[in-house]
C-alpha cells in the first residue's frame, strides 16, 4: 500500500503558470520527498516557491501550498526541472545509500529470464551473477563496498540514478524505485 507524500521538494516555480496555457495560474513542478511522485502543486495567494525548497502537502494545514494540481506528466517537466530533478536524485542516492544498497543485496528474479538486477543501466547477467554469489558471502554495506568486491561491475551509484531518472522522465515497463 503506497503511503501518501507529505512533503515535496520543489524542482520549478513559475509564477505566471504555463506559458501557451493562457492560464495565469501559479504552479510548481516538485518531486515527493518519499515515494519520488512528480507533482504539480499550486501554491497560496501570495507566496512565491523557491527551488529546492521543502514543502508540506500532507493532509493538515498546508502554510504554502493551496493544493494538489495533481501528477506531473514527464512530457511538461520544464529545462530548470529536469536539471534540478538530477541534483534530488543525486541528493537522494547518497543520503539514502542504505535504502539503495539493500536493493542490491535483495534484488530478487523477476521470472525465469530476467533479473530486477539487470533493469539497471549497464547491467547484465554475468553482473547480477557476481552480485549474487558476492552478497550470498556477506551482505554488501555501501556503495564501495559494492564496487570493492566486484571489480568488473559499472559504477553501482550511477547506475541507481541512471535508472530512477529513467523511471521519473521515460515510459518504463517495470518500476523499481518510482512508485
Amino acid at each position: 500500500m503506497e503511503t501518501k507524500e507529505e512533503t515535496a521538494i520543489v524542482l520549478d516555480f513559475l509564477p505566471h503558470g504555463y506559458p501557451m496555457e493562457g492560464k495565469m495560474l501559479p504552479v510548481a513542478q516538485a518531486i515527493g520527498a518519499k515515494n519520488f511522485t512528480l507533482l504539480q502543486l499550486v501554491p497560496r495567494r501570495g507566496i512565491a516557491l523557491a527551488l529546492k525548497e521543502e514543502v508540506y502537502i500532507g493532509m493538515g494545514k498546508r502554510d504554502k501550498i493551496a493544493y494538489i494540481l495533481g501528477r506531473l506528466p514527464r512530457d511538461k517537466l520544464t529545462e530548470t526541472a529536469k536539471m534540478e530533478l538530477d541534483d534530488f536524485i543525486k541528493r537522494i542516492v547518497s543520503e539514502q545509500e542504505k535504502k539503495f544498497v539493500d536493493f542490491f543485496n535483495n534484488a530478487q528474479p523477476m521470472n525465469t529470464r530476467m533479473h530486477q538486477l539487470e533493469l539497471l543501466p549497464g547491467f547484465g547477467k554475468k553482473h547480477m551473477e557476481d552480485l549474487i554469489k558476492e552478497r550470498e558471502n556477506k551482505p554488501f554495506e555501501s556503495f564501495d563496498d559494492i564496487k570493492n568486491r566486484i571489480k568488473s561491475i559499472p559504477d553501482p551509484k550511477k547506475a541507481i540514478e541512471k535508472r530512477l531518472l529513467e523511471e521519473l522522465t521515460e515510459i518504463v515497463k517495470i518500476r523499481l524505485f518510482v512508485h
